[in-house]
């Protein structure tokens, strides 16, 4: 090993420092672009909807993502517009057995 080859504390303390100085705005949160992303788990608590009907919404576009591996994530911001829309009503059950009785 040749001496300059050698790594002395004061090398590893302003390492240390470099690289907090490159961390800190990623660890306060000041990204480049700070938006929210949300895992697909998480997206079926917030819309209390199961993993077909994300699914389904992937499918159909209602429901933009990015897809990084094998996990699905979407803009908080593109949820808060889709439970920000007008409510749907899906019809009642009674409706709906009223509408296949065989009239008698």
């Amino acid at each position: 090993m040749t001496p300059d080859e050698l790594i002395t504390k004061k090398d590893l303390e302003q390492f240390k420092q470099e690289l907090f100085a490159l961390l800190a705005p990623i660890t306060t949160g000041q990204t480049l672009n700070a938006q929210k992303w949300v895992k697909n788990e998480d997206v079926k608590k917030i819309l209390k909807v199961s993993g077909a009907t994300i699914q389904n919404l992937r499918v159909n576009g209602s429901l933009p993502f990015t897809k990084i591996g094998g996990l699905y994530y979407y803009k908080q911001e593109d949820i808060d517009i889709m439970l920000s829309g007008p409510e749907k009503k899906s019809p009642s059950k009674r409706s709906a057995l009223r509408k296949n009785k065989p009239s008698t």
